[in-house]
């Protein structure tokens, strides 16, 4: 059976009910209902409505309440229609009306007059007579005279007094008006409707507003009937055995209606462009790093990478320091004793930095920083690894943590995309190879490389992309050959050189879904619907 019509709101008349409507249908015989605006039980038109009204402003208010009554039946009505129709049992069109209101404003003048005739009117009948600027705003308010001196001015109904300053009169001979602004607006009143031009230009005062009604036009449907019979929706095996089903109307299947989205969950955007880097290095043969301890020694951190225990980004004004337990328990004695060397007095081409290495700094646990901390393992266990160092290629896609101050693009925990290649006798030339393959697998091709410096790299290079957008090139990532003063304590072999390059993975995430603030993207802003929206990622 179609649906019950819905209770009536407050002031809004009883929807037909489907038996009703079919009823007044077949007693309109092959014309059908042309405009159910005729079917809507009200005694009288919404412009009547307001012309018994008191004040402006509750004409307005009963206006609008009926024209929302009038729209909410006819809404109502098609809840009817839609289901009948689903049946073939009727078949309707959909027609809009748009009508005009009056604004309060609008109603104060159709009721009062405009503006420029209630100051004509308030002058003295005798042209040679004026008033002063003082009585008339008493009389229509200072608002209304300023406007009306304008508009009264330019009719030539009113001039400023020859002789008494700061007066207006009537200009002689006119001795009666035509007020067509309050005539338009009482056609709008009395039926909602008045020329083009006229509603044009009320509109743009502010007199009158548009609002629209939906109706509809309805005639008899191949299975039209007086009655409504339930529709089976399941072929069940009761009718099967018993054969009611040869009798039974079946409701017909809609293949084209879209089903509900069933309750899922979604990939963050950051996991999305994540697992496409991944393919990206998988592609070109890197094996993937074990990324899994966000705390480390500062050892591993900074110690092994041959950045010095001075370093500025070594101060907890950069660096999350671990309070309990403060210090690590193992770190390698035979390794911890090279690079305590090399940092004292150098080595393999290098001065070193000439300072008392301090063990308890380099126990202390931090959050990492960077997930060069875990290259620098994997490379000290490539180094050791039972027969021997072997070439090898390996990336790691993880979060890293930073002591700075959270704004539009800086959070204090971001994620780092990371790529280390170890060979004998490879170059600078194969670093930038290697950026240039793997840049225009993400679709970016235009790169320029810039001298640059890192503790732990030598050479190193900021890696620059045309942005077309921007019109500007800005810088998409870091790169450098590791130094052999972090190398060679690892116990690489001589020959064997390393290069790196690292970038962030949320900066590409916020491009490829347009994203302008980070806050956005990770944290208590993050729109979960949109979350659930984003597209898939695939890079050209």
């Amino acid at each position: 059976m179609p649906a019950a019509p819905a209770p009536a709101a407050a002031g809004v008349p009883a929807a037909l009910s489907a038996e009703e409507l079919l009823l007044l249908l077949d007693r309109a015989g092959s014309a059908g209902l042309p405009d159910t605006r005729a079917l809507y039980p009200a005694a009288e038109t919404a412009h009547a409505a307001a012309s018994s009204s008191s004040s402006a402003d509750d004409a307005g208010a009963r206006v609008e309440a009926e024209l929302r009554a009038r729209a909410d039946w006819q809404l109502g009505l098609q809840a009817t229609l839609s289901s009948l129709a689903s049946r073939e049992m009727v078949a309707y069109s959909v027609h809009e009306q748009t009508t005009l209101v009056l604004t309060p404003e609008g109603y104060s003048i159709a009721r009062d007059g405009s503006h420029e005739a209630r100051l004509w009117r308030a002058l003295p009948a005798d042209a040679e007579q004026g008033a002063s600027m003082a009585k008339l705003g008493e009389l229509l308010t200072p608002a209304v005279l300023k406007i009306a001196q304008g508009k009264a001015f330019a009719k030539r109904w009113v001039r400023k007094h020859p002789t008494a300053a700061g007066e207006l009169a009537r200009v002689p001979g006119v001795d009666a008006i035509e007020d067509d602004t309050a005539l338009a607006l009482q056609r709008v009143r009395d039926a909602g409707e008045t020329s083009e031009k006229e509603a044009a230009e009320y509109k743009k005062r502010k007199l009158v507003a548009p609002r629209k009604l939906v109706y509809f036009s309805v005639t008899k449907g191949p299975q039209f009937a007086l009655k409504v019979e339930k529709l089976e929706t399941d072929l069940t095996f009761e009718m099967l055995q018993s054969g009611a089903w040869r009798e039974k109307p079946f409701k017909k299947y809609n293949f084209n209606a879209e089903g509900a989205a069933p309750a899922a969950g979604a990939l963050h955007p950051l996991l999305k462009v994540r697992e496409e880097f991944r393919n990206i290095f998988f592609e070109m043969g890197f094996t993937e790093m074990p990324t899994n301890r966000f705390v480390e020694s500062s050892f591993w951190c900074f110690d092994s990478l041959f950045v010095p225990q001075q370093h500025a980004a070594r101060d907890v004004q950069d660096t999350f320091f671990v309070k309990d337990p403060p210090a690590a328990k193992h770190i390698p004695e035979d390794y911890l004793a090279r690079v305590t060397q090399v940092h004292e007095e150098g080595g393999f081409g290098s001065t070193g930095y000439r300072y008392p290495f301090s063990r308890s700094v380099t126990e202390k646990l931090v959050l990492r920083t960077h997930t060069t901390a875990v290259s620098a393992a994997m490379l000290y266990k490539l180094a050791n690894a039972p027969g021997g160092f072997q070439p090898a290629k390996m990336f790691s896609i993880d979060r890293v943590f930073r002591n700075e101050a959270v704004d539009a693009t800086h959070l204090a925990e971001f994620h780092q995309v990371e790529g280390v290649v170890a060979d004998y006798n490879i170059t600078l030339g194969d670093l930038i190879g290697f950026m240039q393959i793997f840049f225009a697998k993400m679709g970016v091709t235009d790169l320029r490389f810039k001298p640059a410096f890192n503790p732990y790299t030598e050479p190193s290079l900021e890696i620059f992309s045309y942005h077309k957008g921007l019109g500007k090139w800005v810088e998409i990532g870091n790169s450098g050959m590791f130094r052999p003063e972090m190398l060679r304590p690892m116990g690489l072999p001589d020959g064997v050189n390393v290069l790196g390059w690292g970038l962030s993975l949320e900066r590409p995430t916020m491009i490829r879904y347009g994203i302008n603030n980070i806050r956005e993207l990770v944290g208590h802003k993050v729109d979960i619907d949109g979350v659930e929206r984003a597209a898939a990622v695939r890079f050209p």
